[in-house]
């Protein structure tokens, strides 16, 4: 019985990766030049030579090393600490958690773009009544 350790499937992380990203075949073929295909069929590789591979890693945002070391249980392990450090009050956090309501945010920049079209509009009649007095003093 072998105790050697089952080589990790390079091309199954890649593809957990860049569907934890949120990314497409298409937008990583995309990013690094190739077709949907290319990536489709290096997905489905064990291996992969290290030049492709640093491209993919760019194009992904990560390095080299988490794609080879990459496993559902160290990802898994890091949100969890990430979620755990963010509720702890700021305390063990990067920094404040700022959070707002996104329609709030559209609203108010509505109300602030409404209120200098009203004063782009009484400056331009301003404009055109002393334009008009000019006009009736010749």
């Amino acid at each position: 019985m072998s105790t050697t350790a089952k080589p990790k499937h390079i091309g199954r992380n890649i593809s957990r990766i860049r569907e934890l990203k949120g990314m497409k075949q298409e937008a990583l073929a995309i990013a690094i030049g190739v077709s949907q295909q290319w990536v489709s069929n290096i997905e489905s590789s064990e291996t992969l030579d290290q030049e492709r591979l640093l491209k993919i890693a760019k194009a992904l945002g990560v390095t080299v090393e988490a794609i080879e070391n990459f496993s559902e249980e160290s990802v898994f392990n890091f949100f969890n600490n990430f979620y755990d450090n963010s509720a702890s009050n700021g305390q063990g956090a990067s920094g404040p958690i700022f959070t707002f309501n996104p329609l709030d945010k559209m609203v108010e920049l509505y109300e602030r773009l409404v209120e200098a079209e009203k004063e782009l509009v009484k400056a331009e009649k301003e404009k055109v009544e002393y334009l008009e007095k000019l006009l009736k003093k010749q």
